[in-house]
């Protein structure tokens, strides 16, 4: 707040080699935000907002004190019969509907969205979110946009009005030829992939970090591969697995309260990479509307409050993945799978 510009992509400088004053800073800071954490107001070097439509961010690149730009969160308000500026960007974006109901125009196509539905922006897309119902729409916006910023795909801007000949004029047009279609370029098959995921396209599943729903994640019919996204819920008094993956990660809390415990892992470098696990974890009380953020590299385990369920969404940059990095250690398991997994076991009469 207060920059003369926006943040899309932090840089990284040291006089020494290692950066562990980097990781000391981040670790250090507050992982929980709530409402009142606002940290960007969209004023500038944003696209999206009209005279009705609300953006505000709670997680990004350019927050002080800083947490990641791996996974960037902010919240898409549009009152009763109002959209916000269609515009286009190469990233792609996910949302999911907290409440409300409403459509997009993505490329002149239309999606329609409810409240639980996760929404898929697609990479290079003009788009546009309308609420036509008579109540608020509110979407909670999940996206990898400074990957995009790193690899250097950074062609944005606001669209022009719908149906304008030349919504948005080339600069220097006279130094280019006709317009080509664009999609040449992208991963075959894409356009047959599904761009709006229900309730009713998915199924919870009992795993080894508990109750769990997969809204986005690779072999998936979702047109999505930038990040994946699952939600889970733990019953009162109940807890998640303990478990330790390489990617950072930032989970929404939809409803309930508890705490999440967090173990910081040191890396030792001597004749090859050792972990060393912190005998004491961080704790971090939340409750529902705030955000938890987990960094990198650290192994972590989610614990409802007594009496309170928690529901909770989960956002991974995928990127993860491709950089060998597509496995989960479980140190401990959910109880409820640990209960399945002995049901199982009794042979039948017994």
């Amino acid at each position: 707040m207060g920059k003369k510009g926006r943040t899309f992509v932090r840089g990284l400088v040291s006089e020494k080699y290692g950066l562990g004053e980097f990781r000391r800073e981040q670790l250090d800071n507050e992982r929980v935000r709530n409402d009142t954490v606002v940290v960007d107001d969209a004023s500038v070097g944003h696209s999206g907002d009209s005279a009705d439509s609300r953006t505000w961010w709670r997680i990004g690149p350019g927050d002080e004190e800083f947490l990641t730009q791996t996974i960037q969160v902010h919240f898409v308000e549009l009152p009763p019969h109002s959209s916000n500026h269609g515009h286009g960007h190469q990233n792609e974006a996910v949302f999911y509907i907290l409440e409300g109901k409403g459509y997009e125009e993505h490329d002149g196509k239309q999606y329609r969205w409810e409240k639980d539905d996760l929404v898929v922006v697609h990479t290079d897309s003009v788009h546009r979110h309308f609420n036509d119902s008579d109540e608020k729409a509110v979407a909670l916006v999940m996206k990898a946009k400074s990957t995009w910023m790193f690899m250097g795909l950074i062609q944005q801007a606001k669209s022009g009005p719908k149906g304008a000949p030349d919504p948005a004029p080339v600069p220097d047009e006279d130094r280019f030829g006709p317009r080509e279609e664009w999609s040449q370029i992208w991963t075959p098959g894409v356009l047959d992939l599904n761009k709006v995921v229900k309730p009713e396209h998915t199924k919870w599943e009992t795993t080894r970090d508990g109750r769990v729903r997969k809204l986005s994640e690779p072999g998936m019919d979702v047109r999505c591969h930038s990040v994946d996204v699952y939600q889970q819920e733990i019953a009162a008094g109940s807890r998640s697995a303990k478990h330790w993956h390489m990617a950072d990660e930032v989970i929404y809390i939809q409803e309930g309260s508890g705490y999440s415990l967090h173990w910081e892992v040191e890396a030792e470098i001597a004749d090859k990479y050792y972990a060393r696990i912190a005998k004491v974890p961080t704790r971090h009380e939340f409750t529902a509307g705030d955000t938890v953020y987990i960094p990198q590299n650290t192994i972590h385990q989610h614990f409802a409050a007594d009496g309170t369920p928690v529901s909770l969404l989960s956002v991974q940059n995928r990127l993860f993945r491709y950089l060998g990095y597509d496995q989960v250690a479980y140190l401990e398991d959910a109880p409820e799978y640990t209960a399945a997994q002995q049901q199982q076991s009794v042979p039948a009469g017994v």
